[in-house]
C-alpha cells in the first residue's frame, strides 16, 4: 500500500478548495520539518556570529539540518512522549552534527522558541501564494469594475429589489475587499517574529553562554531567519497568533461576500453571472457554481478556527499547559483554507461570465416599480408629497393586480403629462454616483 492510499494518509479527499492556491505543500508536515530544521540552524548561525559558537559549528549544522536526513513518522510517533516535536528533532539534530559540534545544537533554547520560530515561518512561507491569489483575483475584478462600469442590474436588499446599481460598483466593492485582506495580511506578514527566551522567557541560558544583551542575539537571530525581532519573548504573549488569525479570518470572510453574491447571482432564476465550469453527477443540465461554493464554504468554517487561537490567549505562567498546543492544527488549517480560498477567487474572478441581458431582464420584473424612490422626488414637486405618495401607492397595486408597466400607468394620468416620463423611468438613469464611486474605487492600488 502507497503512503497516499494508506489508512492514516491525509490526502485532501475532504477538502477539496485546499490545493487551490499552490501554497497547500507550504503547511505540511514536511513543510513544518524544514520550518523547525531552519529555526535551529538559524540559532545555531546567530550565535556563531557574536562569538558565541565556533563558525565551523553554524556551518556543520546548518548542512546537517537537511530535511531528507529525517524521519517525519518517527519524530510524530516520538513527540507524544514530550508533547511537542522538537525534543526528538532536536534529538536526532544532535545525532546528525556529531560529537563536536553537537553540543551547539539547540543550545540555551527552549522547545518553544523553535516551535514557534518554526510556525512563523510557515506562516510568512504559505502567505506568499495567499498574496499572490488575492492579487489576482484584485486585478480581475478591477477588469470587471471598469468593463462594467455602467452596467446596470437592480440593486437588493433584505432580498428584494431596491433601487438600480451597477455591476461596476458591485465588483468595486468585491476588489475592494479583496485589497483589504490583502494590506492587512501584507502588514501581518511582515511584523511575524522569532521566538527567543529560553525556559522561562529570561534568556538566562544564554546570558550564561556569554550573550552580551537580549536585543543582539534575538535581532541576529531574526535576520538570519527573515522574521521580525520581537521586544520580549512571546511564550505566553501570543499577539502575533492573534493577529494572524485575525487577517485570516477577515480574509476568508472577504472573500466569502464575493462567493454568497456569485452564488445569488447565478440562481436559475436570477442568471446575471454564472461561472465558468462546474457540473453535476447526476443532472447534465446543471453548471454549478463550484468555486464560489468552497469560498462560502472556508467563510463559514474560518472564523471557528479563529476563534479556537483567540482563546488560547489566556495562557498561563510563563509557559502554558494546553494553550500553546492548541494553537497548532486550528493555525495550520486556517492557513490552509484561506490559502485554497485565495486560489479559488482568482479562479472564480478570472473565469467570471457577466449577463447583462439577463440584468436588463430582471430590471423589468417589477415592472418599473424599481424607480419608485427617484419618482417619489420627481412628482413630489409637482403634485406635493401626500398626493405623489397617495398616486404611486395606488399605481403600484395597479402595476401588480394589472400586469403592466408603471410607464404606461404614468402616462394616463392628466396631471403629468409635462414629464418625460420615459427618462423618469428608465433605471440607467437612477444609479446616483455608481460611475464615479466605481471609478473612485479603481484609484486604488
Amino acid at each position: 500500500m502507497t503512503s497516499e492510499s494508506s489508512p492514516c494518509a491525509d490526502t485532501g479527499l475532504l477538502d477539496p478548495g485546499r490545493e487551490a492556491a499552490g501554497g497547500a505543500c507550504e503547511t505540511g508536515d514536511a513543510a513544518y520539518l524544514r520550518a523547525l530544521l531552519d529555526a535551529e540552524a538559524a540559532l545555531t548561525r546567530a550565535q556563531a556570529a557574536l562569538g558565541l559558537a565556533p563558525a565551523d559549528a553554524a556551518a556543520v549544522v546548518t548542512a546537517a539540518a537537511d530535511p531528507a536526513r529525517f524521519d517525519l513518522r518517527s519524530l510524530a510517533a516520538r513527540a507524544a512522549g514530550g508533547g511537542n516535536p522538537v525534543i526528538p528533532l532536536a534529538a536526532d539534530l544532535t545525532a546528525a552534527v556529531g560529537a563536536e559540534y553537537g553540543p551547539y545544537v539547540h543550545r540555551g533554547a527552549t522547545s518553544q522558541d523553535i516551535m514557534d520560530t518554526a510556525t512563523m515561518l510557515v506562516a510568512v512561507r504559505a502567505l506568499g501564494p495567499v498574496l499572490a491569489g488575492l492579487g489576482r483575483a484584485e486585478r480581475a475584478l478591477g477588469r470587471l469594475a471598469a468593463g462594467h462600469r455602467d452596467t446596470v442590474l437592480p440593486g437588493r436588499t433584505l432580498t428584494q429589489h431596491a433601487v438600480p446599481t451597477t455591476f461596476g460598483l458591485k465588483a468595486a466593492g468585491w476588489r475592494a475587499l479583496v485589497l483589504d485582506a490583502r494590506d492587512r495580511l501584507t502588514r501581518v506578514r511582515g511584523s511575524l517574529p522569532v521566538q527567543l527566551g529560553g525556559a522561562a522567557g529570561t534568556l538566562a541560558a544564554f546570558q550564561a553562554y556569554g550573550a552580551p544583551d537580549p536585543a543582539a542575539l534575538t535581532e541576529r537571530y531574526a535576520r538570519e531567519l527573515g522574521l521580525a525581532a520581537p521586544v520580549l519573548p512571546w511564550h505566553t504573549l501570543r499577539t502575533p497568533i492573534a493577529d494572524l488569525a485575525g487577517c485570516l479570518a477577515f480574509t476568508a470572510g472577504a472573500l466569502g461576500k464575493l462567493a454568497v453574491d456569485v452564488l445569488t447571482l447565478s440562481r436559475t432564476e436570477t442568471g446575471e453571472v454564472s461561472e465558468d465550469g462546474g457540473g453535476s453527477s447526476a443532472m447534465p443540465h446543471k453548471a454549478n457554481p463550484v468555486r464560489a461554493t468552497l469560498l462560502a464554504s472556508a467563510a463559514r468554517r474560518a472564523p471557528q478556527l479563529a476563534a479556537t487561537l483567540y482563546g488560547c490567549l489566556a495562557a498561563e505562567d510563563e509557559r502554558p499547559a494546553g494553550a500553546w498546543h492548541a494553537e497548532w492544527e486550528p493555525l495550520r488549517d486556517l492557513l490552509r483554507l484561506v490559502g485554497g480560498a485565495a486560489g479559488h477567487a482568482a479562479e472564480l474572478t478570472e473565469g467570471l461570465r457577466v449577463h447583462p441581458d439577463a440584468m436588463r431582464h430582471n430590471l423589468a420584473r417589477t415592472r418599473g416599480l424599481i424607480v419608485s424612490e427617484r419618482l417619489t422626488a420627481l412628482l413630489t414637486p409637482v403634485l406635493g408629497r401626500a398626493r405623489a405618495k397617495e398616486l404611486l401607492t395606488e399605481l403600484a397595486r395597479r402595476a401588480h393586480a394589472e400586469d403592466r408597466p408603471l410607464r404606461e400607468l404614468l402616462g394616463e394620468q392628466p396631471e403629468l403629462a409635462g414629464l418625460d416620463l420615459d427618462e423618469a423611468t428608465d433605471p440607467a438613469r437612477y444609479t446616483g454616483f455608481a460611475g464615479p464611486l466605481t471609478d473612485r474605487a479603481l484609484e486604488r492600488r
